[in-house]
């Protein structure tokens, strides 16, 4: 005889609760900078921001296009982001390209100090987010792409569309 089938348990509603926490939610992407930079490593840091700021994130409002990761005394921050007023602040509301500073733990500080002193690297905001409430911003070790370069990623990306519609047209038929 052959055990019967067990049915996959429902999760409970603190499960659903983590993984609605646990999830992302996007609030600035920069894809002038996947397009300007090749990306070698990835860096999830924290934010210091004040109470409007975290407000007018929420509302989803914010542009990481001009924005560049500074280092100074030991800390790191990032410059030139713009986060705009909050609608309903006061006069305690923000600057709107002020600087802001990066929590990451001391061997990736280290680690992007180092790398950034080479020769054509630099550190860029890729994104900027919320997960489990708290803002984080994923800041990349990049090195500078060539105008060849960016020509060549741009026909890749157009060839490999051309191809996905050639075989989904061929499937369709």
């Amino acid at each position: 005889m052959s055990p019967t089938p067990t049915k996959p348990r429902k999760p409970t509603a603190a499960e659903k609760a983590k993984a609605e926490a646990d999830k992302r939610t996007v609030v600035a992407r920069n894809k002038k900078a996947r397009h300007d930079y090749h990306i070698d490593e990835t860096f999830e840091a924290g934010l210091v921001l004040t109470g409007t700021e975290v407000k007018s994130l929420r509302m989803g409002r914010a542009s990481l296009v001009d924005g560049w990761v500074e280092f100074d005394r030991g800390e790191a921050w990032l410059q030139g982001v713009h986060i705009p007023e909050y609608s309903q602040g006061t006069w305690t509301n923000h600057t709107v390209r002020r600087k802001r500073k990066l929590l990451l733990h001391r061997a990736e500080l280290d680690r992007l100090v180092g790398k950034s002193k080479d020769k054509g690297h630099t550190v860029v905001p890729l994104e900027l987010y919320f997960i489990r409430g708290r803002a984080k911003v994923l800041v990349a070790l990049a090195r500078g792409k060539k105008e060849y370069d960016k020509r060549h990623a741009l026909r890749e990306k157009q060839d490999q569309r051309e191809a996905q519609r050639a075989m989904s047209l061929r499937t369709n038929r």
